[in-house]
């Protein structure tokens, strides 16, 4: 019996991953969940998820390179949540870049990183002295880093994250997080619909080494980017 292509999602306990992780299945693939608190297990096997006991913020990179050792994705769906500004940095910049070398040395091309839609712009306009700044600043530079790499990636950029149902369709927003130049009144985004995103370009391979900055919206999201 031929085994089902893989998927890895960093941040497994997280609100997308728990919603992407049965998009995923449905669509034929398993889903290996890195979590590193052994009681978030059964959440995740209740996705259909298999946990694996991994925190990435103290992994080295061989250690996650042998987790990514022959997988079809990896998803970095992790955060530290703001509030602390050295472990905002040590998750979503220095985990993240692991992450990419990690993919890179074990051979695994996609890599599907879910950022935000300001993140290519915040960190040159924000104050460093902002309380948002440390995000920014990390999440632009992991983008970055990954642009930079030779892998097939796809960086995804929601708005404003809520617990919406998914509509599996967007408004796309340009580098800036604008549509026609202007902010929206509303430019929020469901979990939903990100985790909807992240199961669809890696079933059809849509937005291949591309940024898609999103909002919930009018256009099927197949439509939207292909």
């Amino acid at each position: 019996m031929t085994e089902s292509p893989r998927v890895v999602i960093l941040g497994g306990h997280g609100k997308i991953a728990l919603l992407a992780a049965p998009k995923l299945k449905a669509k034929g693939f398993a889903v290996d969940a890195l979590i590193r608190n052994p009681e978030h297990a059964s959440d995740v096997e209740a996705a259909s998820a298999n946990p694996v006991l991994l925190d990435i913020e103290r992994a080295g990179m061989d250690e996650l390179a042998a987790v990514f050792d022959g997988a079809k994705a990896i998803v970095f769906s992790a955060g530290a949540g703001g509030g602390d500004p050295r472990r905002t940095n040590a998750v979503d910049f220095e985990a993240a870049t692991r992450a990419i070398r990690a993919a890179r040395q074990s051979g695994v091309k996609r890599f599907v990183m879910v950022s935000y839609a300001r993140a290519l712009v915040d960190a040159d306009n924000l104050d460093p002295a902002h309380s948002f700044y440390p995000y920014a600043r990390a999440k632009h530079d992991a983008d970055e880093a990954l642009r930079d790499s030779d892998l097939d990636y796809t960086i995804l950029g929601p708005g404003a994250l809520t617990l919406g149902p998914a509509t599996g369709k967007v408004d796309v927003a340009d580098e800036s997080g604008k549509i026609d130049g202007s902010d929206l009144a509303s430019s929020d985004t469901s979990r939903e619909n990100v985790a909807e995103a992240i199961a669809l370009v890696i079933d059809k391979g849509l937005l291949i080494r591309q940024t898609a900055n999103f909002f919930d919206g009018q256009t099927p999201m197949e439509e939207a980017w292909s």
